[in-house]
C-alpha cells in the first residue's frame, strides 16, 4: 500500500461512494461528474438489440465507463459474476447471453444498487439471475466457481486492487475469463487527488498507473490477452476534464485468462 493510500480514510471512502451509487440508483437523472443512461451504453458499443433486452430501469442508471461483453463472449450455460453489479445492466445483457441454462450473480455494496437490481430482477422473472450484498476484495464466494468475471467502472474504486483480482482468480474455474471496463491512469495521481474520497467516488482518485494495473492482474495468476483504450468514454465535469488531461486519465477494456 502506497503512503498517500495509507492517509486515505478508506471507511469515509466506502461512505462516499455508496452514497454516490445510491443517488445514481435513486436519482438517475440527476447530474454527476460521469455520463449515465442507454445514451452512454450506446456510445461506448452495446448493441441496441441487446439493451432492448435489458430491463429501461437498469439502463437507466448505467454509469459503465466501457463495453467488454464482446471480449468476454459469454456462452450458453455459462457462470458469470459481476463485480460491482449497480443496478444490473451488464447482469441483465450477460444474463440474456448465457441463457436460462446458465447463472449470473452480481455482487454490489450499496443496499438502494442491490434494492433496484433485485426489484428489476424479479419483475423480469429472471430466475437465473441474482444479486448478492459484499465487497469485491472479499467475496462470499466458493473457489472456483465461475466460468466468468465481469466489471464494469468499479474496480478502480477500490482501495485494495491486489485484493480485487486475487478474488477474481480465486473464484474463477481453470481457463475461466476475466472481462473488464475500468478507469487507470497514464501517469501516478498526486496525493491530493488519492486522498480525496469525493475524486475517487467519481471514479478518478482511485485510477491506478496503467502499467501498475495490469502487472496487479497478472501478479494475481491471470494472463492479459487483449485490452484496449474506450476513447468514446469521457468525464462531464470541469474538475474531472482537468484530472483527465493533467494525468492522461482514460477507459480501457480488458480480457484476461486463468491458466
Amino acid at each position: 500500500m502506497t503512503s498517500s493510500l495509507q492517509k486515505l480514510d478508506v471507511a469515509e471512502l466506502q461512505r462516499r461512494v455508496q452514497d454516490v451509487y445510491r443517488q445514481v440508483a435513486e436519482q438517475p437523472h440527476q447530474s454527476y461528474h460521469f455520463e449515465m443512461g442507454r445514451k452512454l451504453a450506446l456510445r461506448l458499443g452495446y448493441p441496441t438489440e441487446l439493451l432492448d433486452q435489458v430491463p429501461t430501469d437498469a439502463v437507466e442508471s448505467f454509469a459503465g465507463v466501457g463495453y467488454f461483453l464482446d471480449l468476454a463472449a459469454p456462452r450458453t450455460s455459462e457462470r458469470v459474476l459481476d463485480l460491482g453489479s449497480g443496478s444490473g445492466t451488464d447482469s441483465f445483457a450477460t444474463a440474456t447471453l448465457v441463457g436460462p441454462a446458465g447463472t449470473v450473480t452480481g455482487v454490489d455494496m450499496t443496499p438502494a444498487q442491490l434494492a433496484k437490481a433485485d426489484r428489476l430482477r424479479t419483475r423480469a422473472h429472471l430466475h437465473h439471475v441474482q444479486f448478492v450484498d459484499g465487497q469485491i476484495e472479499r467475496l462470499p464466494l466458493p473457489d472456483g466457481s465461475y466460468d466468468l468475471v465481469i466489471s464494469n467502472g468499479v474496480i478502480n474504486l477500490s482501495a485494495d486492487k491486489a485484493a480485487v483480482f486475487a478474488e477474481a482468480a480465486r473464484v474463477l474455474a481453470p481457463g475461466g475469463r476475466l472481462a473488464i471496463a475500468d478507469i487507470v491512469s497514464t501517469r501516478p495521481l498526486a496525493a491530493s487527488i488519492t486522498c480525496n474520497a469525493e475524486l475517487w467516488a467519481a471514479c478518478i482518485g482511485g485510477a491506478a498507473q496503467i502499467d501498475n494495473y495490469l502487472s496487479t492482474i497478472e501478479t494475481a495468476g491471470l494472463r492479459i490477452e487483449t485490452r484496449r483504450e474506450n476513447s468514446a468514454y469521457a468525464f462531464l465535469s470541469g474538475s474531472a476534464r482537468g484530472a483527465t488531461e493533467t494525468y492522461g486519465i482514460k477507459s480501457i477494456s480488458l480480457l484476461a485468462v486463468k491458466p
